[in-house]
């Protein structure tokens, strides 16, 4: 398992910001509600983070993300009568899906991703 030290770019930088908001998102489940759900979002977020930096995490970090947007949507769908807000979940939800459309190479933006 080796550190590197990923470019800094829109796509990286979306990257982290979604999987800090899926991290928060799931302590907070967790501290509120959802313990099981929260604690898986908690797990697969924290590696898909990881991957990002490190090579050698298990499973990669596109799957890693696509299982985090699973989580995310199951923990909106569960959400029942929590008393946090849903931006932190939605907001993690689109940044995600954002990076996995352009990080994959699904659609080609200059200067994004091109």
């Amino acid at each position: 398992m080796t550190f590197t030290i990923p470019a800094l770019s829109l796509l990286f930088i979306i990257a982290v910001v979604g999987g800090v908001l899926a991290l928060i998102d799931g302590i907070v489940a967790v501290r509120s509600h959802a313990a099981v759900l929260g604690i898986l979002q908690i797990i697969v977020s924290a590696l898909f983070l990881l991957s990002l930096f490190f090579a050698g995490i298990p499973f990669g970090a596109v799957l890693l993300a696509f299982i985090t947007v699973l989580l995310l949507i199951l923990v909106l769908a569960f959400r029942g009568t929590a008393r946090h807000s849903v931006w932190l979940a939605l907001i993690a939800l689109v940044l995600l899906i954002v990076w996995l459309t352009l990080g994959t190479h699904n659609i080609s933006i200059p200067g994004v991703n091109a």
